[in-house]
């Protein structure tokens, strides 16, 4: 479980095809030497174990799936993307953001991404098969950042970015036609099925 409040961003030294399955290998040193092997951490949003990690020089490998690599936009990463990492919560500590499991529900693609003012406007695609689990001025997650939902259409949600979020998250390299992995609101997931269930067929 994670808060989508981004510890730190991390740089792609490589992704490796290895038959069925992939190595993705980060570096980020503030990170690593706080590693245990076997931790879980939210990479862009995705849960992922931690199977090797090397504090001497700052770098830790998760091993993936090739369906994981699919369904999210960890596919897209190349040598030298930035990726977003939080560590899972721990009992006891201060919660931000939202509940964020680390299972990403779909991707999007960024519509509009410009400054305003001080700020940025950050607008994404929303199908509509997911019509219904966002509410206005509800939570969402995007590449393991929890944002609010401030407008949302029957097409596009719009969310505000501030700076702080731009200078620590990897927000700053992404434009119009970027994939994103989101993650929508688990209440409402669980609000959703539980008003199926209930709806007479």
């Amino acid at each position: 479980m994670f808060t989508g409040l981004v510890e730190t961003t991390g740089k792609i030294l490589s992704l490796d095809p290895r038959g069925e399955s992939a190595r993705l290998i980060v570096e980020a040193p503030s990170l690593a030497s706080q590693l245990t092997l076997g931790e879980s951490v939210a990479v862009n949003g995705c849960c992922l174990t931690v199977t090797a990690f090397d504090a001497a020089t700052g770098t830790f490998a998760f091993d993936l799936l090739m369906q994981t690599l699919r369904v999210t936009s960890l596919g897209d990463l190349s040598t030298g993307s930035l990726v977003n990492l939080e560590r899972a919560m721990r009992l006891g500590d201060r919660f931000g953001g939202h509940f964020v499991q680390g299972h990403v529900d779909d991707t999007v693609r960024v519509i509009d991404f410009s400054p305003q003012g001080q700020d940025h406007r950050l607008e994404i695609e929303y199908p509509a098969k997911h019509h219904g689990l966002v509410i206005s001025k509800g939570s969402i997650c995007l590449d393991g950042i929890s944002l609010t939902a401030a407008e949302v259409g029957k097409e596009s949600i719009t969310c505000w970015i501030i700076p702080h979020t731009m200078e620590v998250t990897h927000l700053h390299t992404k434009k119009a036609g970027d994939r994103l992995n989101v993650e929508f609101d688990m209440l409402g997931k669980h609000v959703r099925e539980l008003v199926r269930l209930s709806t007479p067929s």
